[in-house]
């Protein structure tokens, strides 16, 4: 089976977005490949953290991969911070990543802009990325347009290694899933559905009680006109509207638009809403009976022997290449 990797931060609460984007491709992807899924808490603090908070959804989201339906016994669930060869091959890599290379990442200039001092962080943590991609020879990377840049880079720092020091890393690939629309906000659908929005009303929370989720989709943006229509450049609000409703239903948006023909948004929105609830009841009746369990635990020390055993063997090969005395 092909090795495959990917991560989630635990910054703000995951979003419907991530579970149609991410989640529920990893419990596909669990069935016919190799899966290392990481909650990525080493790129989390690039900004400044709450502690509290931090520890509160770092489980949370080790919760929700285990309540999507993410299992264990088939994949490696684990915390980036509880495999320490991340931090040291990230450095490692960082050496050999040029400062012209780091400055044209558009999520960096995204994420600093506008702000009077920046940490260095934020600035280098591309070349942890693809530490975190390389310790695990990863065939395979779920990435979607805004991580593309970021395995490139990947690609060539694995093959400038490869170059100075010889056959060592794997080059990776990018994986685009097969199902899973991109979903965007709800108060603007030029701008992905992003979980830290300031903003409440622009994202469903995968934790939000239903009247909540029934109340953000009621005053979700729509487009001039009531007419129901998959329109990307036209009706991009209710062209967002209709794939969330084609991803939590069993409908294409051809069925939708004949379904609701003549009916306008109202009767839509409502249905939508009563979709999205469905969909995400039994992920949070799930995910409370794992936070009660105790179940965390184990899950993450399991993965993270899994996965350290792997990436220490990574460190150890790329520092004996480089010219490291290693311990006898």
């Amino acid at each position: 089976m092909k090795r495959v990797l990917s991560g989630i931060q635990p910054s703000g609460q995951l979003t419907l977005g991530n579970y149609i984007g991410a989640l529920r491709n990893y419990v596909l992807l669990q069935e016919e490949h190799q899966c290392f899924f990481m909650v990525v808490d080493l790129h989390a603090i690039t900004v400044p953290q709450d502690p509290a908070a931090l520890r509160e959804q770092t489980e949370s989201v080790t919760a929700l991969f285990l309540a999507s339906g993410i299992d264990p016994a088939k994949a490696s669930i684990f915390l980036q911070s509880h495999v320490r060869a991340h931090a040291e091959l990230g450095w490692l890599l960082t050496t050999l990543t040029y400062m012209g290379e780091l400055e044209r990442m558009t999520q960096f200039k995204d994420k600093s802009s506008g702000k009077e001092s920046i940490g260095a962080g934020l600035f280098t943590y591309p070349s942890l990325m693809a530490a975190d991609i390389l310790l695990y020879e990863t065939e395979l990377v779920p990435v979607g347009d805004d991580q593309k840049q970021h395995l490139e880079l990947t690609r060539d720092l694995a093959n400038r290694f490869n170059q100075r020091f010889g056959e060592t890393f794997r080059v990776p690939e990018p994986f685009i899933p097969k199902v899973g629309a991109r979903i965007m906000s709800l108060d603007d659908a030029s701008k992905k559905m992003s979980k830290s929005s300031p903003n409440a009303g622009s994202y469903i929370a995968m934790l939000d009680e239903p009247d909540v989720i029934r109340k953000k989709l009621s005053r979700a943006v729509t487009d001039s006109g009531r007419e129901v229509k998959f329109d990307p450049a036209n009706k991009p609000e209710i062209t967002n509207l209709m794939s969330i409703y084609a991803s939590c239903s069993n409908l294409t948006v051809g069925e939708i638009e004949a379904k609701y023909e003549g009916q306008g948004y109202g009767p839509f929105k409502k249905d939508l809403a009563e979709q999205v609830v469905a969909t995400l009841e039994p992920i949070q009746r799930r995910y409370k009976e794992i936070r009660t369990s105790g179940e965390l635990e184990s899950v993450l020390r399991q993965g993270a022997e899994q996965a350290s055993a792997i990436a220490d063997e990574t460190v150890k090969r790329v520092k004996a290449r480089m010219g490291f005395v290693l311990p006898s």
